[in-house]
């Protein structure tokens, strides 16, 4: 487990960015480079545009797992504000919800 100690946190969005990434550059590889006739048309295009989305949509995926694996970020209590009133509501609406489930 020392090689996934980096990695940290989300590694579901970290998977998922990597896999949207090689299947995204698989297709626009293919597309490229493959001639994709069907019956007189070509496929090409189709898999250059599909894979340039899954690889837009990998952005998320690595967004994601970057916002996730940062830290050093402060609370406002170690910082010495005072909670505000939506602090508060959230806490309150937090135990309310709490405890209608039960224990768990």
């Amino acid at each position: 487990m020392a090689l996934c100690d980096g990695l940290s946190h989300c590694k579901v969005a970290l998977v998922f960015a990597v896999f949207m990434d090689l299947l995204g550059g698989a297709s626009l590889v293919v597309g490229v480079f493959a001639r994709l006739e069907v019956k007189g048309q070509d496929y090409g295009d189709m898999l250059v545009y599909t894979g340039a989305l899954l690889v837009v949509a990998s952005l998320a995926g690595w967004v994601l797992w970057y916002s996730g694996n940062m830290e050093g970020l402060t609370s406002r209590k170690e910082v010495g504000h005072i909670s505000s009133a939506v602090d508060r509501l959230a806490r309150n609406l937090s135990r309310k919800i709490r405890s209608h489930r039960g224990p768990v």
